[in-house]
C-alpha cells in the first residue's frame, strides 16, 4: 500500500464529523399553553387543540470508548401544536376536528422515520409530509361521513405548528389563524381561506368591507367539505429569541380584533395567563362562537451552538 493510499484512509479532521453534533433543538425552551371554550351561546365545543413534544434521544449506558460519546446523552426535541374548529353542526363538528387530530397524529406514528435534523432537502421532505398528511386527514375524513350518514357535511379547518430548534413549519387549511408576536409587534402568519378573504385578495371589496363580514366564515377550503379539494398552505420560518405564537379558532378573532389581541400578547406573563386573558377577552365580548387559544413563548439559545 503507497502512502497516497494510507492518507486517503486517514480522516480529515477539517471534514469528518464529531462523534456527537452539538445540542441545539433540545437548549430551546418553550411556554406553552393551551385554553378551550364553548362559548358563551353555542351548547357544545366543536374546537379541539393538541399540544406535543416528541423527539429521539441517544443515551449511552456502558462501553470503553472515548468520553465524549459514553458520557454524552444527545437528544433532538421538537414540539407541536395543531388547533381545529369543527364544522357541520353538533356531533359532526365536534367529532369532524377531534378525528381530524387524531388522524394527523395516526399518520405521524405510521412513519418509518422522523426527520428531526434539518438541510435544504430534509426541510422540503418535512413540508410536502406535512402538505400530504393533511390530505390524507381529509380523504380519512371523508370516508368517515360515508360510513356514517349522521356525521354527512362534517368538516374542519385545521392549523398545525411544528417547531425544531428554531425552524417553524406551519400548516393550515380554514380560518384558524396563527399570529406570531416578534419585536413587539404582530403578524398574520396565516390567510384566511374563505370567500370574503378571497374577495378582499382580488381586490372587490376593502378589507371593512360589510360583505367582508357578512363572509368571512363561509370557507372555501376545509378538511372533510365533499365539494372542496384540499390544498394546505405550508411555510417555513425561522424564530428568533422571544418569539411568541399564537394558534387561535375564529371564535376569538371574531370578537377581538388584531390589536387587542397583540397589546395581550405583549405582557410580560406566561403563556397560560395569556391564553386565559384572551380566551376571557372573547367571552368578554360576547363569546358567539367557540374559543381556543394556544400560546407558545418560545426562548433560543445563541444559534453559534447548532
Amino acid at each position: 500500500m503507497s502512502s497516497e493510499d494510507v492518507k486517503s484512509k486517514v480522516p480529515d479532521p477539517e471534514t469528518t464529523p464529531a462523534p456527537t453534533p452539538p445540542p441545539f433543538s433540545s437548549l430551546v425552551t418553550v411556554d406553552v399553553h393551551g385554553a378551550s371554550h364553548r362559548g358563551n351561546v353555542r351548547e357544545n365545543n366543536e374546537d379541539h387543540f393538541l399540544v406535543l413534544r416528541g423527539g429521539r434521544f441517544l443515551e449511552p449506558l456502558q462501553g470503553n470508548v472515548g468520553a465524549d460519546i459514553l458520557f454524552n446523552r444527545f437528544d433532538e426535541v421538537f414540539y407541536g401544536i395543531v388547533v381545529a374548529d369543527g364544522l357541520g353542526g353538533a356531533l359532526g363538528g365536534e367529532v369532524a376536528s377531534r378525528r381530524a387530530i387524531e388522524s394527523l397524529i395516526s399518520i405521524a406514528l405510521h412513519r418509518p422515520d422522523w426527520i428531526l435534523r434539518l438541510g435544504k432537502p430534509e426541510l422540503y421532505e418535512v413540508m410536502w409530509r406535512m402538505a400530504d398528511g393533511f390530505v390524507r386527514v381529509h380523504a380519512a375524513l371523508l370516508h368517515d361521513a360515508a360510513e356514517n350518514p349522521s356525521l354527512k357535511g362534517m368538516a374542519t379547518t385545521m392549523t398545525l405548528a411544528v417547531t425544531l430548534g428554531d425552524d417553524l413549519i406551519l400548516t393550515h387549511v380554514g380560518d384558524s389563524r396563527a399570529y406570531l408576536l416578534r419585536d413587539g409587534h404582530l403578524k398574520q402568519l396565516t390567510r384566511d381561506h374563505s370567500v370574503a378573504q378571497e374577495m378582499v385578495d382580488r381586490g372587490q371589496v376593502g378589507q371593512h368591507d360589510r360583505l367582508v363580514r357578512e363572509l368571512r366564515n363561509v370557507l372555501n377550503q376545509a378538511l372533510g367539505a365533499k365539494a372542496l379539494e384540499c390544498l394546505p398552505d405550508v411555510q417555513h420560518l425561522k424564530l428568533s429569541d422571544g418569539d411568541r405564537l399564537l394558534l387561535c379558532t375564529n371564535g376569538l378573532t371574531d370578537m377581538v380584533d388584531a390589536g387587542s389581541i397583540e397589546e395581550v400578547l405583549k405582557r410580560d406573563a406566561p403563556a397560560r395567563v395569556i391564553a386565559d386573558t384572551l380566551l376571557n377577552l372573547a367571552l368578554g365580548r360576547g363569546g358567539r362562537d367557540n374559543v381556543t387559544t394556544v400560546v407558545a413563548t418560545y426562548s433560543i439559545p445563541d444559534a453559534k451552538q447548532k
